[in-house]
């Protein structure tokens, strides 16, 4: 595979809400087509009501538009379960850089304990309207997830309920993501480049800035499509067809407009093992991936680029899984480390 592509494909998955095998299976197919050479692609026929992403948007903008000591009533570093606020700096990628963006992050509102640093009840700001309005929109895209998941199953030559009884609680996150305007901004990381931990995910964002890594090492722009989403692979769909579809890196370049982001990670129950399936392995393809819990990835990876993570791991409260996988372990740039 080249993986030399030069844009994005587009796919209408109406097919996938019809009672028509066949309408479902054409779309499954198209997937697997675009998760094998690009590892991204846009979505329409989603049925996500734009007024849902508006009232998304207008939320954002309230609450980050609040002081910095309303903010961080909310850190995230004061939940137990991944949720709150994140400033600028908190978080960072294997570059080392800092991005310039703020973020506030929600996962399922889980009404049992908090399990493995990344399943609760979620850290709320007191704010009118904003979980009404998150709450909401997470719902929606969650049923998309759920819809998306079984073209996915398809997609990998599995029955199209393969992934039914692993999306009971996933600790499926949120984010809304806000960069300031920037007069000075120049042609540079704003995200640092990376893969997404989960099995796929789900992005509205504002305004241009997101790029993809292709197989030929250039950065093709993924602007957004009036009414669509863009959807992306991410490490446990690469584990899952053992490589055959690469979580794609990506990145966000630094633009001077104010630009806000939304992607939903789209996550199996936390206690899912992940490895490579049988139609993927044989003798010449042997297992690339080990055997992984999907929870215990998601928080060892995010415990690897939050400070407050880092800093309960240093200080003995809070220690990575067994065997936790290191950045950079899926998609093109493991394969260029695994190359030298």
């Amino acid at each position: 595979m080249s993986r030399d592509f030069s844009a994005i494909p587009v796919i209408d998955i109406q097919g996938l809400f019809s009672a028509d095998a066949g309408q479902r299976r054409a779309v499954a197919s198209e997937i697997e087509a675009a998760a094998r050479d690009v590892g991204f692609f846009y979505v329409t026929g989603h049925g996500v009501p734009m007024a849902a992403r508006e009232r998304l948007e207008g939320a954002a903008e309230r609450f980050f538009s609040l002081p910095m000591a309303r903010k961080m009533e909310v850190y995230i570093g004061l939940s137990e379960n991944h949720s709150g606020y994140v400033p600028e700096g908190e978080e960072v990628f294997s570059s080392g850089k800092i991005d310039r963006k703020e973020a506030f992050d929600v996962g399922l509102d889980y009404a049992g304990p908090p399990r493995g640093g990344m399943l609760g009840p979620n850290l709320w700001p007191d704010l009118e309207g904003f979980k009404a309005d998150v709450g909401a929109y997470y719902a929606q895209v969650q049923g998309l997830a759920r819809v998306l998941f079984r073209g996915f199953a398809l997609a990998l030559g599995q029955p199209e309920d393969f992934f039914e009884n692993r999306l009971s609680a996933p600790p499926a996150q949120l984010r809304l993501i806000h960069y300031p305007f920037d007069p000075d901004a120049v042609d540079a990381e704003g995200i640092g480049a990376h893969t997404d931990y989960e099995c796929f995910t789900i992005l509205y964002s504002t305004a241009p800035g997101l790029e993809v890594l292709n197989g030929a090492g250039e950065w093709i722009d993924a602007p957004p499509l009036a009414g669509g989403f863009v959807i992306n692979i991410g490490d446990m769909i690469e584990a899952l067809s053992n490589g055959e579809f690469i979580a794609t890196s990506h990145r966000v370049r630094k633009v001077s407009a104010e630009r806000y982001s939304f992607p939903f990670f789209a996550a199996c129950d936390y206690e899912t093992t992940v490895e490579p399936l049988a139609r993927f392995v044989s003798g010449d393809r042997p297992p690339r991936y080990p055997r992984i819990i999907s929870g215990e990835h998601l928080f060892a990876q995010t415990a690897q680029t939050f400070a407050y993570l880092k800093r309960r791991i240093a200080d003995g409260a809070a220690s990575l899984p067994q065997g936790a996988q290191a950045l950079e372990s899926f998609g093109q740039q493991a394969r260029s480390k695994s190359a030298v």
